[in-house]
């Protein structure tokens, strides 16, 4: 079972078409922006939800390997949790990205 964990941790994340490094095909604003006290303070609340996510799905991550080491019977039950985890890390950081970028008028061709 021990190894069967390892395997899958040893394997590429699949996080999925969403998370394609697509950002140098993005085209930039020609002219300079202005963001309001209002949008600044909205990205940054936005950027402080998506630090949280991340931080509570990393933190799944820790407690069942954590789990798993001390009560390897629990293998089965805590992959479930695992595996979970990277495309909902994926999903935070889409939409933190898809805010910011229509905050600063960046868009994809």
């Amino acid at each position: 079972m021990k190894l069967a964990l390892l395997d899958s941790l040893r394997k590429p994340l699949d996080l999925g078409p969403r998370f394609v490094a697509s950002y140098p095909h993005m085209a930039l604003p020609n002219e300079p922006i202005t963001l309001t006290v209002a949008q600044l303070e909205e990205l940054s609340r936005k950027l402080a939800t998506m630090r949280h996510d991340i931080n509570n799905n990393l933190s799944l991550i820790v407690a069942a390997v954590e789990l798993i080491k001390h009560r390897p019977q629990t293998m089965q039950k805590m992959m479930g949790t695992l595996a979970e985890q990277p495309s909902k890390i994926s999903e935070a950081v889409t939409r933190f990205s898809a805010e910011f970028e229509r905050a600063l008028g960046i868009t994809k061709p």
